[in-house]
């Protein structure tokens, strides 16, 4: 099983960003770049949120281009987490099951037990507005968790955090992709972050996807453009 971006092409205006490029499944890999490079453009390219001018997106072969992002083997946690406020925690990933949440008994028993997963056992009937920037985190990622997609994306999710919470976040979410077995793209600015979760990092620049490479090799001699951006 694997990621495939086959001969991609995308144009937004003048901007372009170009890709062919394999990822194993089950992979965990940083996104990282320069501002405006082009990584949350490909997070919405594989999430179905974006379409590209040529080339394919591919899943173990399948091709799933043309599928509408609710129909395709991916999640996305995006920084804002997209909770909904008059909601409940337990509603919130819930939604992950069904948007009418008409969940049935097993159902909810799953959503408990995604709760209990990161750590929030006993917060099912509290409002986002009530939770910690951490614990909403968590609240996003057991939505995520809930979904049991084959495909992790994340852009920035854990940015607005403190250092200490943000480590304990790549923590969890590093033992959550071990045991789900899911293939994770994380777009961050941090280098600190690539180099704790990640193996392998993606580099996006000059307009092109670079194909992975070890984490701590591509930091410890970064490119020009990289080495300008990271300071």
């Amino acid at each position: 099983m694997s990621l495939t971006l086959e001969s991609i092409l995308i144009r937004q205006g003048e901007f372009a960003l170009a890709a062919d490029l394999t990822l194993p499944a089950g992979g965990r890999f940083a996104v990282i770049g320069a501002s405006g490079s082009g990584k949350s453009t490909l997070l919405s390219l594989i999430g179905g949120f974006l379409a590209p001018e040529a080339g394919r997106v591919l899943w173990s072969g399948r091709d799933i281009t043309a599928l509408p992002p609710g129909q395709r083997p991916v999640s996305t946690l995006f920084q804002s987490h997209n909770l909904f406020p008059h909601l409940t925690v337990a509603q919130n990933v819930g939604m992950g099951l069904r948007a009418d949440l008409r969940l049935d008994a097993a159902q909810k028993a799953r959503v408990t037990a995604s709760l209990a997963e990161v750590g929030l056992e006993g917060m099912e009937a509290r409002r986002p507005a009530a939770l910690s920037g951490g614990q909403q985190s968590r609240v996003a990622l057991a939505r995520v968790l809930l979904r049991d997609r084959d495909i992790l994306l994340l852009d920035e999710p854990f940015s607005a955090l403190g250092p200490a919470l943000k480590s304990e976040m790549l923590a969890l979410l590093a033992r959550i992709a071990e045991r789900t077995g899911a293939t994770v793209l994380m777009v961050t600015h941090d280098p600190a972050d690539a180099r704790a979760f990640a193996p392998e990092t993606l580099l996006v620049e000059a307009g092109r996807v670079h194909p992975p490479q070890p984490t701590a090799a591509l930091l410890d001699n970064p490119p020009p453009g990289l080495r300008a951006y990271l300071g």
